[in-house]
């Protein structure tokens, strides 16, 4: 899936929600999942770790709608490699 796509449905699916529990308890979710993800990796399965890394993802993108940010924009810095050295291998 697209994230731009990815990012419309969980605002399609999540923006009253979203809105009402505020961005504080947004970052509080995504602390907790990446908790969930780190555990995950540790001792998980790779179901598991899939399943974390969703959770992590969804709660990212919740906070980015919250923001009014784009997460294709956000992702773009990337988009030439390393965002320091713009080297694909990084380098530095």
């Amino acid at each position: 899936m697209e994230i731009t796509k990815f990012q419309e449905i969980m605002s399609i699916t999540y923006e009253e929600k979203d809105n009402q529990r505020g961005i504080a308890a947004t970052i509080a979710w995504i602390t907790e999942e990446l908790g969930e993800l780190a555990q995950a990796v540790r001792k998980g399965t790779k179901e598991e770790q899939i399943h974390e890394i969703g959770d992590v993802l969804a709660w990212l993108t919740s906070l980015a709608n919250q923001l009014d940010i784009n997460l294709a924009e956000a992702a773009d810095r990337f988009s030439e490699g390393c965002p320091k050295c713009n080297a694909i291998p990084c380098v530095c």
